[in-house]
């Protein structure tokens, strides 16, 4: 079977995607694995390339068609957005930049969708650049809408796709949410029933999918102690118990409501196979607290590992499990680790091999 195609986008140009992209294709890691393509800007990319000193040579491209897929090049789709390199503001928000990230994600749904290649990884873009760029250019761009969330929605927008939620995977800790971006008070509202199961369901699927027979899922509680029977609030009561159980009548091995406070280390400890976290911070913070390692004695990253799966989708879409990383744009130092999981994770979802699956 010939290796998967992966179309990478290149992230936000103000921020580290650009390097990371380099770092991780230049390394030959991928060969005979999988064949990627980048999409995104070739000028940012030339600087990308100069700021990492890589000697791999870059091969423009226009279509999927025109890559060579050779192991000492990178087949970059360019979107010609920037005709300049003074054109790039590194480490800024800026609303061009914004415009780029979002362009590549676009194209690299639309190839999925086409069947032109099997599944799609993502770099960081900038939820302000990038809605900033939106607006700026009263929706030209994007079927005349000027706000996305983020990633998942822009995914969820061009699919069609009405029932999906993310998941975040380190290693065998994987961690599916009821809600991602928005406000905590609006978080808890989103605890319904229906939500719930919902995504039990998505968790369940992925999971077959990942050669897991009979999942077995723990559903955090919302509140401190997971209510303590009304105690402390009711929505585990109202809503997240009814959910479970209609999960169990319909086969699925689900428990809880698992205190959150509790229920991540018994995850880790190997006793479920994916949690469903109520909001974004609740299911980010343990995933993170694992996957991104500080070395204090060297002031510096030692690793950011974790991968970023949008379940749902009729395509496959991975993703780093970190932001743009304005802070280290320009500087070359950037761990590319998160996205060489995330290529990794494609290419086993799209069946190329089993490294990187969980």
């Amino acid at each position: 079977m010939a290796e998967p195609i992966i179309a990478l986008t290149m992230g936000d140009p103000s921020g580290n995607g650009p390097e990371l992209s380099v770092k991780a294709l230049s390394s030959g890691r991928f060969s005979k694995r999988a064949r990627i393509i980048l999409v995104g800007d070739m000028t940012v990319m030339e600087n990308a390339r100069r700021i990492c000193s890589s000697p791999i040579r870059l091969n423009r491209i226009t279509s999927v068609c025109q890559a060579a897929f050779a192991d000492d090049s990178i087949d970059v789709l360019d979107l010609g957005v920037f005709s300049d390199i003074s054109q790039l503001k590194l480490g800024q928000v800026d609303s061009r930049s914004g415009l780029c990230a979002f362009l590549a994600v676009k194209k690299a749904i639309e190839l999925a969708m086409e069947g032109q290649v099997d599944a799609t990884v993502t770099n960081a873009l900038n939820k302000e650049a990038m809605n900033l760029a939106l607006e700026q250019t009263e929706g030209k761009y994007s079927d005349g809408l000027t706000h996305f969330d983020g990633h998942t929605e822009i995914y969820a927008h061009y699919t069609k796709t009405k029932s999906y939620c993310m998941m975040l995977m380190h290693h065998d800790l994987r961690v599916s949410h009821v809600s991602t971006h928005c406000s905590l008070r609006e978080a808890c509202d989103r605890v319904r029933k229906d939500r719930v199961l919902e995504v039990l369901r998505l968790t369940d699927s992925a999971l077959k999918s990942m050669g897991i027979a009979r999942p077995h899922i723990a559903v955090a509680g919302l509140n401190p102690h997971s209510g303590e029977h009304g105690l402390f609030g009711h929505e585990e009561i109202d809503e997240i118990i009814p959910a479970i159980e209609q999960a169990a009548a319909e086969g699925l091995d689900a428990v809880g409501p698992v205190p959150p406070d509790s229920v991540f280390s018994e995850a880790l400890g190997g006793l479920y196979d994916a949690v469903i976290a109520m909001y974004h911070d609740q299911g980010h913070i343990p995933l993170k607290t694992v996957g991104f390692v500080y070395d204090r004695d060297k002031g510096q990253w030692k690793a950011l590992e974790g991968v970023n799966v949008t379940l749902g989708l009729p395509i496959i879409r991975t993703s780093v499990d970190h932001g743009t990383g304005f802070a280290l744009a320009g500087s070359g130092k950037s761990d590319e680790t998160s996205l060489v999981n995330a290529i990794d994770a494609a290419i086993a979802f799209a069946g190329g091999d089993s490294c990187g699956k969980a």
